[in-house]
């Protein structure tokens, strides 16, 4: 049995989805079992409760060969550390006495920098911290998100805008949410794999903000442009959608490496592609936000 948590977010609900056409038997833990599909309930065993919780996450375990791991990161958390580190350590302690025998973890590019780089750091560190219990894990190491694009849906469709506190002409790779869970889906069901390993997920290619705004002003005949905001502004508006000064710093280290280089710095020579390029995204989830419909499939 897979054990699948944060099964309503973005990825969860695809891997979820995934697993299920599968055929695989599922144990999903969340807080509010009424976010979940009726349909989707009868298929599958569910626990009420926080994966951060040692008394949920260790029964939750029984009888379960594999996890896929996704702390929520919500942005009211204390700090980076205690969003992904903290988050996990009752899951960490858990595992050292469950059947588990492999685990696959969705985290972020960056290993081996040298400067502080937030919530990226704070995943890697979640990464160590599960990879030492013994089993065999994959971290997903993504790249900056395709899928972020549509949470400016509102300012696109208004003003023909999208925001990022990155400069225009910045190279970076993109990778698309559907290609990360596919990957975790694919781990979890062939589970032949060993040891402890990162995973990058980078996308098919590089791209500027500014290619990007023309991506998406072609796939939807209107123009839409990129324009780039201060870090300070962004920690503003951060900060106005209820995010602590913690998770601030965290978002503001993050994509401050970003610029700096730290996700191009390790594009390994042998590029483990994600297929979906950013105009097939577009047309596939983009275009469905905009209209106000959910993309996810």
């Amino acid at each position: 049995m897979i054990l699948v948590t944060t099964p309503t977010g973005d990825i969860g609900t695809r891997v979820l989805k995934g697993l299920l056409e599968g055929g695989e038997p599922i144990r999903v833990v969340l807080r509010d079992p009424s976010n979940l599909d009726s349909d989707v309930r009868g298929q599958i065993d569910v626990v009420q409760g926080s994966h951060a919780d040692a008394t949920v996450i260790g029964p939750a375990l029984d009888g379960i060969d594999a996890v896929f791991w996704l702390p929520p990161g919500p942005p009211t958390a204390e700090s980076s550390e205690a969003a992904y580190v903290d988050f996990s350590r009752a899951f960490r302690d858990a595992l050292r006495t469950s059947s588990v025998s492999h685990v696959v973890g969705v985290s972020a590019l960056g290993r081996g920098w040298g400067m502080p780089a937030g919530h990226a750091t704070a995943s890697i560190a979640m990464d160590d911290m599960i990879g030492a219990t013994g089993v065999a894990y994959r971290a997903l190491a993504c790249a900056s998100l395709m899928d972020n694009v549509a949470r400016q849906a509102e300012p696109i469709r208004e003003a023909g805008l999208f925001f990022q506190p990155s400069p225009g002409h910045l190279k970076l790779p993109h990778v698309a949410k559907a290609d990360v869970a596919a990957r975790a889906v694919d781990l979890l069901r062939d589970r032949s794999w060993t040891g402890v390993e990162d995973v990058p997920l980078l996308g098919p290619e590089e791209l500027t903000f500014d290619e990007m705004a023309a991506i998406v002003t072609d796939v939807v005949g209107r123009e839409v442009r990129f324009r780039e905001i201060a870090m300070a502004d962004f920690a503003d508006m951060m900060r106005g959608m209820g995010a602590t000064e913690g998770m601030v710093k965290g978002y503001v280290e993050m994509l401050t490496a970003k610029n700096e280089g730290m996700d191009l710095a390790f594009v390994p020579p042998d590029r483990r592609d994600t297929p979906t390029t950013f105009r097939e995204w577009c047309h596939r989830e983009l275009v469905a936000a905009l209209s106000g419909g959910d993309a996810r499939s």
